[in-house]
């Protein structure tokens, strides 16, 4: 009998799960052989991943550099209320804006944008300030980037 965690997951799934978070072009048969299970059983696990939700999409992993936006900066914004506003909402349909958080602190929300350049950066911020809940923000431009990876299946048990 194999030992399933809290989520549901055992040792197997996990490893399936990093291998695909990794590279998720990679065969059945190269999966199974990594995991130690059938080409038929990897992708019985994998369909089952998908319709309980745990993988919810595959998408490519771009090069800012080679999509002309190498300025990665994190915005703290504050706002009066509760920042999750329509307003700030509309912000998703922008490219540039590839996270919104609601966050605890001295902010209320915590926005991931990644754009051409400081003259973007700038209009960006213009249009916050638009926004007639904003009350401040605070920039803070990456410089170099060591660790940027999606969800990882692994826990670490401290």
């Amino acid at each position: 009998m194999t030992l399933k965690d809290t989520q549901g997951l055992d040792a197997i799934d996990r490893k399936l799960l990093g291998l695909l978070s990794e590279d998720a072009e990679q065969s059945y048969a190269t999966l199974g052989d990594k995991v130690g299970l059938s080409p038929p059983a990897v992708h019985e696990r994998v369909k089952r991943y998908k319709a309980s939700g745990r993988i919810s999409g595959v998408t490519a992993q771009l090069d800012p550099m080679m999509t002309g936006k190498p300025f990665l900066a994190f915005l703290h914004v504050d706002t009066t209320g509760w920042g999750k506003s329509t307003a700030m909402m509309e912000l998703r349909d922008l490219p540039e804006l590839e996270e919104i958080h609601s966050v605890t602190g001295d902010t209320c929300m915590l926005l991931k944008v990644r754009m051409q350049d400081s003259k973007a950066m700038e209009a960006l911020l213009k249009r916050l300030y638009d926004m007639p809940d904003v009350v401040s923000t605070k920039t803070y431009v990456a410089l170099s980037t060591y660790l940027e990876r999606p969800v990882q299946a692994g826990i670490t048990e401290f």
